[in-house]
């Protein structure tokens, strides 16, 4: 499976923050905020992984994540030329992927559990269909909204509604088959222009394939698209780490606990991140392996 990671956007919510940088290379606590998206999908095992970002931004996210070879993953790079939607993506992407499954994670989101490799590595495995996940929020009207029946079965997925029919919003992280491009293509503009990503997973609920993972209390999910939303998403990962000493979203210990790379090469970036905090993290970790 291979991973597409979109961080693309005019971050408008964030002016003037995003005027003259990249909404998802602003800092959450002690990493650019594209550093945890991309743990996600390193977490799910994925290894070969397109970064998509405008024409002005694409050059930072070069300069911040080179080849992959830092992490143990391989980095292509495509740009999206105007934000015409997430599941645009898959149109940018569909030569690269070259019929293969593919997971879909947003820039700006957050995903933290104890158990979230288990999830993403048991979404990936899946044969055939798409997996989203579900997260209970006070404000559905901001997302696409899935709900259920009686029985916890999806029958209906619908983009900001006006008049929210469930609680639970579908999360910035998705899995798909190797129909995806092609689904993608039938798919048509929405009253705003936007390839909705929305619409997409409604193909596959209608065709009886969408599987709908729902987040528990233990989990959290943040969206940091927004002032308010990125200083929660920068509290909440500053409070993590300070009471527990467990990093979040940081893909060298993902790589190294993955098996990605090996000690020296995380003792290697330790070094590079100098006195910081999460350079001494990093140092403990790789000296710990080995003593």
């Amino acid at each position: 499976m291979k991973g597409i990671l979109l961080a693309g956007g005019s971050g408008s919510r964030l002016h003037p923050m995003t005027l003259a940088a990249s909404k998802q290379l602003l800092p959450v606590y002690d990493k650019p905020m594209v550093y945890y998206p991309l743990s996600t999908l390193m977490l799910a095992g994925i290894r070969d992984i397109m970064l998509i970002s405008t024409p002005e931004d694409l050059p930072q996210f070069k300069r911040l994540l080179g080849d992959g070879s830092r992490f143990g993953v391989k980095f292509d790079y495509a740009v999206q030329p105007t934000p015409d939607g997430i599941a645009q993506a898959f149109l940018i992407g569909s030569d690269w992927l070259d019929g293969e499954a593919c997971a879909l994670a947003l820039g700006d989101n957050l995903i933290h559990a104890d158990n979230l490799s288990t999830l993403l590595r048991n979404a990936a495995s899946r044969p055939a269909g798409a997996t989203v996940f579900a997260y209970q929020v006070r404000d559905p009207e901001r997302y696409g909204v899935v709900a259920f029946d009686a029985d916890g079965k999806a029958v209906e997925v619908v983009e900001k509604p006006a008049a929210p029919t469930s609680n639970w919003a579908i999360t910035g992280l998705y899995f798909y088959d190797q129909q995806v491009s092609d689904i993608a293509r039938s798919i048509k503009p929405s009253p705003r222009g936007e390839l909705e990503i929305t619409d997409l997973n409604r193909v596959y609920l209608e065709m009886g394939t969408l599987n709908v993972e729902k987040l528990s209390r233990g989990c959290a999910w943040l969206d940091a698209g927004t002032p308010d939303s990125l200083l929660q998403a920068a509290t909440f990962v500053q409070t993590i780490q300070s009471r527990t000493g467990m990093l979040v979203g940081c893909p060298e210990e993902v790589a190294f606990r993955m098996g990605f790379i090996d000690a020296d090469l995380l003792r290697r970036h330790a070094t590079q991140l100098g006195k910081t905090e999460l350079g001494r993290v990093l140092m403990e970790l790789a000296e710990g392996e080995q003593s």
